[in-house]
């Protein structure tokens, strides 16, 4: 087929631009039916109908949406290292604030930002919505209820502008961040320092091993600031693909973060820091001990290994650095010397938190408020692709009451 004229076409380079995809992606939505490409008289390349790729471009739920990849210029994992728009992860965690790589990740500019804002309001409302969980509740139950009920309290969270997503991104951390239990700091303090009065252990805290009574550390905060940037992003974990199938839907921001608190609940997802603080209790007092009852059992060490690294891990790498000579990073040194693997980041957040005495779920909280940075970046450049693309090819496999009626019959 060929185009007569090219005022009702567009080349592929417009089509790209049109949809905000990559070249590319336009040839495989040819090859998957989604555009059809005509030839153009006396020219070289493909045309495309203006009408089918506005179509594509604003399609509903009755289009097949079968996405096969997730085009993203976010976070890039290259060999063992780790960067953030193209700007190393280890280096921002030593020397930009969790607010600075926020608004990076978010507008892909590097600026100093201020301190995410506290709304009284907004602080009691989320401390109030806490309050009706049951004593034993995770410190990420308590954000999964403070955030669906911040959402039902924002009337413009429907607004889906850029500046608006990032402004409720700002408050939303901010608010969560304060409306934790514990002492609260001065808003105008770090992310981290806000957070360390919070997360450090005290007598009451179920669950938390040692003796009461233990001298309390110095006070490093700049460990929980560098983990909440290592953590903040890491491509398109199940989390991230929960919270990017939200944003495609056109789901608020709240709901996407909702989305994505509710895969990381998982156990193969946010409860990998709390297996490895686990395996650290057992192993801090008989360190072969611990690696021989894993090795007896076939069960993976926690804490080691990466499907993704292959000989280290960066995030892990900055933690144990900055942990200085911890009394626990002789324990992982000992293991590591017998083992293949090398330790990952959920370790590393297990090693802070033994080396500092936090509670015994402040590494899935330190998760689960990192990654909501990383999810409002996904949120955004979802919320600029076409809508509804999520949609898996499904086969059936169950019975037909009607076709097997028809068979006897």
């Amino acid at each position: 087929m060929t185009a007569e004229g090219d005022a009702d076409y567009l080349t592929t380079a417009q089509v790209a631009r049109r949809l905000r995809v990559k070249p590319e992606t336009v040839y495989a939505y040819v090859s998957r039916g989604l555009l059809t490409s005509v030839r153009a008289r006396g020219r070289r390349g493909s045309l495309f109908a203006v009408a089918d790729v506005e179509q594509l471009a604003s399609r509903s739920v009755e289009h097949s949406g079968v996405v096969e990849e997730i085009e993203s210029a976010l976070t890039l994992q290259s060999g063992d290292e780790l960067y953030y728009r193209g700007r190393s992860v280890p280096e921002l965690a030593r020397t930009s604030t969790l607010e600075s790589v926020a608004h990076l990740l978010w507008t892909g500019e590097l600026t100093e930002q201020p301190p995410f804002p506290v709304h009284r309001d907004s602080v009691n409302l989320a401390r109030a919505a806490m309050a009706v969980l049951p004593p034993t509740a995770r410190l990420t139950d308590q954000l999964r209820v403070a955030v669906a009920a911040l959402g039902a309290a924002d009337p413009l969270r429907f607004d889906l502008e850029p500046t608006s997503i990032t402004t409720a991104a700002r408050t939303l951390l901010g608010t969560l961040i304060t409306a934790l239990p514990g002492p609260t700091a001065s808003p105008n303090t770090s992310p981290g320092t806000r957070l360390w009065l919070k997360l450090r252990a005290t007598p009451g805290t179920p669950g938390t091993p040692g003796t009461p009574g233990t001298p309390p550390q110095q006070a490093r905060p700049e460990l929980l600031d560098a983990a909440l940037i290592l953590l903040a992003d890491h491509g398109l974990a199940v989390s991230t693909v929960a919270a990017r199938v939200a944003a495609s839907a056109r789901a608020n921001l709240y709901a996407v973060v909702s989305a994505g608190l509710g895969a990381l609940d998982g156990q193969y997802h946010g409860t990998a820091p709390t297996l490895a603080y686990e395996f650290l209790d057992r192993a801090k007092h008989d360190p072969l001990g611990a690696l021989s009852d894993r090795l007896r059992t076939g069960a993976p060490i926690p804490g080691f290994g990466h499907k993704i690294y292959r000989t280290r891990d960066p995030r892990a790498e900055v933690l144990f650095t900055l942990l200085g000579d911890a009394p626990i990073l002789q324990v992982i040194q000992t293991i590591a010397d017998h083992t293949k693997s090398f330790p990952n980041s959920d370790l590393a957040i297990a090693a802070l938190m033994h080396a500092h005495n936090l509670r015994p779920d402040a590494g899935e909280t330190l998760f689960a408020l990192a990654r909501i940075t990383g999810w409002t970046a996904h949120a955004l450049e979802e919320y600029a692709a076409p809508p509804l693309r999520f949609r898996a090819p499904g086969i059936y496999t169950g019975t037909r009451h009607d076709l097997e009626h028809a068979s006897a019959t």
